[in-house]
């Protein structure tokens, strides 16, 4: 019994944390190597138009967001509950919310730097962010493999 819980414990952190990197985060490492010598107008038709520009010594700074897909939110719910045997009933009201599946509630601020040929010289991260929250920026521009 004991190692059918093991085995099944095992199985379930092993589960979680690669929901937590997934194939997202595979992606937006890739980006960063693959997108550096891309031109700007082929970054604008597969990555979009940034959220905030801005110029400093010859350099483009574009600044992209991905925004979390869910987010929790409050919904009324109502339960009613009844015990057997007549050891009694209750009514009972409660309030819920939404839990997310498959990821983390964190988006990604990915900023591109453009030099002043117009190409793309890096793609960066705010350190500490999950990848895979990162991937819907860059997905469009790298390479499927």
């Amino acid at each position: 019994m004991a190692a059918r819980v093991a085995i099944v414990l095992g199985l379930s952190v092993a589960c979680l944390a690669a929901c937590a990197t997934g194939p997202g985060a595979e992606v937006a490492q890739r980006a960063q190597t693959e997108l550096v010598g891309m031109p700007k107008d082929r970054l604008l038709s597969c990555a979009g138009v940034p959220e905030r520009q801005a110029m400093a010594e010859g350099r483009e700074y574009y600044t992209y967001i991905a925004r979390p897909a869910y987010a929790a939110s409050p919904m009324s719910s109502i339960g009613v509950g009844a015990g057997s045997g007549g050891f009694g009933s209750g009514v009972g009201l409660g309030l819920g919310f939404s839990v997310p599946v498959g990821g983390g509630t964190s988006g990604c601020e990915a900023t591109v730097v453009l030099g002043r040929g117009g190409a793309v010289e890096q793609v960066s991260y705010p350190a500490g962010v999950s990848l895979s929250a990162c991937a819907p920026i860059v997905q469009n521009c790298v390479q499927p493999r």
